[in-house]
C-alpha cells in the first residue's frame, strides 16, 4: 500500500469516526467530550466548545488542548449546519507557562524571592537568575514529544552563587502572551453571527487501551472461570471530564513514525455467578473492527490508568494438552544455507529438546459462557490449592480473537514429564532422488496419573513424504506437520518410532 493511499485510508476512517453528536444543551460542556481510543497510543477526541461569532473575520483561542494534538487532524463545524465556518488560519502553542519556563524567561535578570522561615516568618531577597536549568521539550527522530529533565540553577544573591532556589520566586507580570494551558487559535469567518456550540474532533496521541484476562481453575478438573478487564491510559496532557468512551479493537492502518527500538489486577473467585446485573461495557462490529463501548460516563484523568470489567465466564469447558515438539531447529545456525544445502545435509534437525510444553485450550463460543469477539491482551491463568489459595501458574498473550474460535495458550513446561527424540536412521540415494529417516522418541512420565503426550514431528526434508513404518497412528496437521497421541501410563515410559521417506 502506497502512503498516499494509506493516508486516504486513515483520513476517511477519522472522518467516519467523526460522526455528528446528539443535539446538545444550551450548556455544551455538559455533554462532556466523547473519546474513541484505540489501542494504537491515540484516540479520536470530540468536544463541543462554546462560540459567539460576529459576521466576517473572528479571532477565536480555545486552551485546554491535549499536549499530544495532531494540528492538522482538526475538525470545527457547526453540527446543526446552520453556519458555514472557514478557518482562515490555526495556531497550535504547547508551551504553557510553568516556573521553570519562567525562571528561563527571566535568565539574567534579577527577581525576588520569598523564603518562609521555620517559625513562618518571611523574608524577601533579591537574586538574579544566572542559569534556570529549564530544558525545552523537543521531538525525537519518531516524532514524540520528549522531556529531558532539568538542571540544577544557578541563582547570585548578595555577589555569591547558590545550586537552588533561595525561595520562592516571585515573577514579574509576562503580558498577554503567556498560556497556562495547550492552546488552538483560529481566524474564523461566518456568515451567521451568532452564539452556538460548535463541534471540535481531533487526533491525539497519548491515549491506549489494551485487554487483560484472568482464567481460573479449580483444585481438580478443567471448568475456567475467566475475567476479562479493559486498562484505559491517558497520557496526553488532559483531564476528560465525565467522558463517554469508546474502545476500538483491531488493526487499523495509520500513518505514523515507525521506531526500531519497539518489536503488553486482582484474580476473580473460582465459581462465580453470571450477575443479572447490566453490562459495564457493550460490543459491537463497525467496518472490519470491534467497538466496546463502556456504558457509563467516566472522568480520565491525565497521568491516569482505569479499569473496567469487559466480559465475564464461569464454568467454561477447556482441556489441558501436554505438546512435545522435540526438534530444536535454531535458524541462527543454518544462516546462509539455501534449502537444498539444509536438506540434504545429515545433520539438519536431529538437536532435540526434553520440554513438554502446557497448553490450555478452550473455544469462544456462547456455549462456553462467553461468545463475543476478545481484544488482544495479556493472559493470566491461576489454580486454587487444596487450601483454598489462588496460585499463579503461568501466562501469555493473545491475539485479537473472533467469537466461535478456539484459543490454544501455552503457560510453561511441564515439570514431570520428559520427551527424547533421537535419530536412528538416515539413508540417502541421491542418484534415485529419495532418502528415508528414522526417528525413535521416549516419552516418560512422572506423574501419578495417565497423561496423553500430544507429539508434533515437523517433516522438513521436503514436501513429498510418507511415512513408511510406524508404532502409532498420526493425523495430519497441515502440508509438513503430522501429530501422534500418546497415552502413557502413571509413572510410566513408552517409545514411539517411525521412518518417513521423502522423494524429489
Amino acid at each position: 500500500m502506497s502512503p498516499r493511499t494509506a493516508k486516504m485510508i486513515a483520513s476517511i476512517f477519522f472522518l467516519a469516526a467523526c460522526a455528528a453528536l446528539p443535539p446538545h444543551s444550551e450548556t455544551p460542556a455538559a455533554d462532556g467530550p466523547a473519546l474513541t481510543i484505540y489501542n494504537q497510543d491515540f484516540a479520536v477526541v470530540r468536544e463541543v466548545i462554546p462560540l459567539s461569532l460576529r459576521a466576517g473575520v473572528n479571532s477565536v483561542s480555545y486552551a485546554g488542548m491535549t499536549a499530544r494534538l495532531e494540528p492538522d487532524s482538526v475538525i470545527l463545524r457547526d453540527p446543526a449546519g446552520t453556519r458555514a465556518l472557514q478557518i482562515l488560519e490555526q495556531n497550535y502553542r504547547n508551551d504553557p507557562v510553568t516556573q521553570q519556563r519562567l525562571l528561563q524567561h527571566f535568565e539574567g535578570q534579577t527577581i525576588e524571592f520569598l523564603r518562609t522561615a521555620a517559625d513562618g516568618y518571611t523574608t524577601l531577597l533579591r537574586g538574579r537568575i544566572v542559569r534556570s536549568g529549564y530544558q525545552p521539550p523537543v521531538f525525537d527522530v519518531y516524532g514524540n514529544l520528549q522531556y529531558r529533565g532539568e538542571f540544577q540553577p544557578v541563582i547570585e544573591v548578595d555577589g555569591k552563587l547558590r545550586f537552588q532556589l533561595p525561595g520562592e520566586p516571585l515573577f514579574p507580570s509576562l503580558g498577554d502572551d503567556s498560556i497556562l494551558q495547550p492552546t488552538l487559535s483560529w481566524e474564523i469567518e461566518t456568515d451567521a453571527p451568532g452564539s452556538f456550540g460548535a463541534e471540535l474532533a481531533y487526533v491525539t496521541g497519548g491515549m491506549a487501551w489494551h485487554a487483560d484476562y484472568n482464567i481460573v481453575s479449580p483444585e481438580k478438573g478443567d471448568l475456567l472461570d475467566l475475567v476479562g478487564w479493559i486498562t484505559m491510559a491517558n497520557n496526553s496532557g488532559k483531564t476528560f471530564e465525565s467522558a463517554r468512551i469508546k474502545l476500538l479493537a483491531g488493526d487499523v492502518n495509520k500513518i505514523q513514525p515507525q521506531d526500531p527500538r519497539r518489536a503488553y489486577p486482582a484474580a476473580a473467585r473460582p465459581g462465580m455467578a453470571k450477575s443479572d446485573m447490566s453490562a459495564v461495557v457493550t460490543e459491537k462490529s463497525f467496518d472490519e473492527y470491534h467497538l466496546y463501548t463502556l456504558a457509563h460516563a467516566t472522568t480520565l484523568r491525565d497521568g491516569q490508568s482505569k479499569q473496567v470489567e469487559f466480559v465475564r465466564g464461569t464454568k467454561i469447558p477447556s482441556q489441558r494438552l501436554y505438546v512435545y515438539d522435540g526438534a530444536a531447529i535454531h535458524a541462527g545456525e543454518w544462516a546462509g544455507w539455501d534449502s537444498e544445502g539444509q536438506r540434504n545435509d545429515p545433520n539438519y534437525g536431529t538437536q532435540t529438546q526434553k520440554k513438554v510444553w502446557v497448553m490450555r485450550e478452550f473455544r469462544n463460543s456462547a456455549d462456553s459462557g462467553l461468545g463475543i469477539p476478545l481484544p488482544k491482551g495479556r493472559v493470566r491463568f491461576y489454580r486454587q490449592g487444596d487450601d483454598g489459595q489462588l496460585e499463579f501458574t503461568g501466562e501469555n498473550s493473545i491475539d485479537h480473537t473472533p467469537k466461535d474460535e478456539d484459543l490454544r495458550i501455552y503457560t510453561g513446561n511441564a515439570f514431570d514429564l520428559v520427551g527424547e527424540r533421537v535419530r536412528t536412521d538416515f539413508k540417502v540415494d541421491s542418484n534415485r532422488h529419495w532418502f528415508d529417516e528414522s526417528f525413535e522418541i521416549k516419552l516418560r512420565n512422572h506423574k501419578t496419573e495417565e497423561v496423553e503426550f500430544r507429539v508434533v514431528e515437523h517433516l522438513y526434508r521436503w514436501t513429498n513424504w510418507e511415512i513408511l513404518d510406524t508404532t502409532q497412528e498420526w493425523t495430519k496437521k497441515d502440508s509438513r506437520t503430522i501429530e501422534f497421541r500418546v497415552r502413557v501410563p502413571a509413572n510410566g515410559e513408552h517409545t514411539l518410532r517411525y521412518r518417513a521417506h521423502y522423494s524429489w
